[in-house]
């Protein structure tokens, strides 16, 4: 399938797509929130895709004989259009397979409700992330006002919403808004081992350990750990689970089927 607003990509078992309006920042209107629901579904279908990346292509701009490059995730819902935008962002959220967000710039408003969406963030120094919503009028209707607090506490969140101001870098890190800040010339590298580090683990195992700590984390303890017990139940009935028993004893590293 091709696509005019992202760019889809596969290595090995880490499937990525790049958010491709950079003369937009990458924001988010009708046609790429759309592409990017079909990219979801067609990733979710391929057995071969284990993990996703998430990222933005920069801005580049030749100014005076040099290239001026604007780094940017997603600045965000659109504002110079109004069609209504497909809920890609809950699709996200609710997606089987672990996401990490590959944060290179900016990743405001939906941008960042996006970023929070994904199970890991990891961003560049050169990084800024923020709800600025209230400075429109607005409220972060994708996700943000939930999530941000779940993510970062109650106060800090408010303050970040409440306010409309954003945060660079290392201070994304210090908050717990990012899991990893590093250069942005290490920032791909970084994003990738990880993700293969993902990708190495049983596909069945990672759905299934995912879904257990997000419907957990909504409901009682209790609930939480019948929730554990009937997973790990379904999870010793697979081939993975006597897979990974026979390559313990010996001595090899397990090869998964995904069944």
């Amino acid at each position: 399938m091709s696509f005019e607003t992202i760019i889809v990509e596969k290595k090995g078992y880490v499937a990525k797509i790049t958010l491709n309006r950079p003369q937009r920042l990458n924001a988010i209107n009708a046609a790429l929130g759309l592409e990017l629901k079909q990219a979801l579904e067609e990733i979710a279908g391929d057995d071969e895709a284990r993990v996703l990346v998430i990222t933005g292509n920069p801005r580049i701009k030749e100014k005076d004989g040099q290239k001026e490059i604007k780094y940017s995730f997603s600045a965000g819902w659109d504002l110079a259009e109004t069609s209504p935008v497909e809920p890609v962002v809950e699709m996200v959220a609710n997606y089987e397979k672990p996401v990490i967000a590959m944060v290179n710039g900016v990743a405001l408003g939906g941008g960042c409700e996006l970023a929070l969406a994904c199970d890991f963030i990891f961003a560049s120094d050169n990084s800024e992330m923020g709800l600025p919503e209230i400075n429109r009028g607005l409220l972060p209707g994708w996700g943000g006002t939930q999530r941000l607090p779940r993510r970062i506490g109650l106060p800090l969140a408010k303050k970040m919403i409440l306010t409309g101001d954003t945060v660079k870098g290392q201070e994304a890190k210090a908050i717990g808004l990012a899991d990893e800040v590093v250069p942005m010339e290490q920032l791909e590298a970084t994003v990738m081992a990880f993700a293969e580090k993902l990708a190495s683990k049983p596909p069945l195992g990672l759905r299934k350990i995912k879904a257990v700590i997000n419907k957990g984390m909504d409901t009682d303890i209790q609930s939480g750990l019948k929730l554990e017990q009937e997973a790990l139940g379904f999870l010793m009935q697979t081939e993975d689970f006597q897979e990974g028993i026979a390559a313990f004893m010996e001595k090899r590293e397990p090869r998964w089927k995904g069944r």
